[in-house]
């Protein structure tokens, strides 16, 4: 005898209860499209130019650049301009909390990996509470953790960099037609 055929309790005449729900997996969404020669064009020239200046801007007031995080913020801003990562508020906070994060450890524990990697996850931890998603912001902590810059020039120059690479991408978005508008929201 199935399950199916077995009577409700209540009386002969009443159906039998529901199956569970099965949950099946599937796919939501696909890969973005291939993008054209344009947008491209767009977000490794954008890119690129942006990086080249903070280069240009660091060996003027002889300060390294955080060119592994900057990099992976330009990428985020000019190849996904309308991803929450992306978004001027989280390229600036992020980063900054990755500031005090990567100072502040680097202030109790000193320069080592560990402490990096400790650094690294209170700043995702503080991202997270303060709901300013940019992954880049772990690089810097790291990049404060281990290389120990300045404050004093390193933070006005981490700053500068994230305004730049807004004002870039939102003055470029303006002057392509098709492409979506940066930012998707300022704050």
């Amino acid at each position: 005898m199935s399950l199916d055929a077995v009577p409700h309790p209540a009386s002969d005449h009443s159906p039998p209860p529901a199956k569970p729900a099965v949950r099946r997996w599937r796919v939501v969404g696909r890969a973005p499209a291939r993008p054209g020669p344009a947008a491209a064009l767009h977000s490794i020239g954008v890119g690129t130019i942006v990086l080249l200046g903070l280069v240009a801007i660091g060996a003027a007031i002889h300060e390294p650049v955080l060119i592994p995080s900057l990099a992976a913020s330009a990428a985020l801003v000019h190849s996904a301009p309308t991803m929450p990562l992306a978004q001027p508020r989280s390229l600036v906070v992020g980063h900054l909390l990755g500031v005090v994060a990567g100072y502040g450890v680097l202030a109790v524990a000193g320069s080592s990996a560990w402490a990096a990697a400790a650094a690294a996850g209170l700043t995702m931890a503080l991202m997270t509470l303060a709901r300013t998603p940019h992954s880049p912001a772990c690089a810097t902590t790291v990049v404060i953790v281990l290389q120990t810059p300045a404050p004093a020039r390193f933070v006005p120059l981490l700053v500068g960099a994230c305004v730049l690479m807004v004002l870039a991408e939102y003055v470029v978005s303006r002057l392509r037609r098709d492409a979506p508008k940066y930012p998707a929201y300022w704050w």
